[in-house]
């Protein structure tokens, strides 16, 4: 008598051989262009101290225009972030997301043609997500992972002045992670009458999966349970057929 496979138990191979062959989980492409400033879901958090009136904001054309799009299609932080003489830390702090080793984050930044004011930035990773950025000027809270730091020693001209693009990408994750990007404008001796901070500008954030999701070695193991089974199937309903 021919045997025949229940409809489970194909269904139950069929998801074996969906699960191994998608490999880890991967990062949502993301492309924004703050066509209308702020994103939903991003979050803005101004620790400086003393704070000053604003943190990031949508860009000002008659400053200079953005990387692509519209004029004012871009964001910006200035040294409105602090007060008189502040401690800048302003925080502009992406959605929450799975994140594996080879994802990728770039963007474009630029300040003011022959800035008198010298400006910073860095690029933060959490490896557990959320907004976490701790209470003061110099806390970063689980955005313990520098990526990227533009200027770091607030060098007269040290940030680019006209639009340049940066890239990081995430090593060291133990698999699939739930992370967070933060974008962190942090300026010692800033504010309306400090030595430094003028303003900056961000465009065309985007996050790029790795190029190749590699399945664990277990998993070789249950794509190779999975494909024999089915060629069993198929040749038992072959059988099945002739006779």
């Amino acid at each position: 008598m021919a045997v025949k496979f229940k409809p489970a138990i194909v269904s139950a191979l069929a998801l074996t051989l969906t699960l191994c062959l998608g490999g880890a989980a991967r990062a949502a492409p993301l492309t924004e262009n703050f066509d209308a400033g702020i994103p939903a879901g991003w979050t803005v958090n101004n620790l400086s101290q003393p704070p000053g009136t604003i943190g990031w904001f949508q860009g000002n054309e008659l400053v200079f225009g953005a990387q692509q799009g519209a004029p004012n299609s871009y964001v910006a932080a200035n040294f409105a972030s602090g007060g008189d003489v502040s401690t800048i830390s302003t925080w502009l702090i992406m959605p929450t997301s799975t994140y594996s080793n080879g994802d990728t984050l770039s963007f474009y930044t630029r300040t003011v043609p022959a800035s008198e004011w010298p400006d910073r930035l860095e690029v933060r990773f959490s490896n557990v997500g959320g907004t976490d950025v701790g209470t003061t000027a110099t806390s970063v809270g689980s955005f313990s992972t520098l990526l990227v730091s533009i200027n770091p020693t607030l060098t007269l001209g040290g940030y680019p002045e006209d639009w340049t693009r940066y890239s990081a990408t995430l090593s060291g994750l133990t698999g699939p992670t739930s992370g967070a990007f933060a974008f962190r404008y942090t300026v010692s001796e800033g504010g309306l009458f400090g030595v430094n901070s003028n303003y900056i500008g961000i465009d065309t954030v985007r996050v790029t999966a790795a190029a190749t999701a590699v399945p664990e070695p277990g998993a070789y193991v249950m794509m190779a349970f999975g494909l024999g089974m089915v060629g069993l199937m198929r040749r038992r309903q072959a059988r099945a057929r002739a006779a």
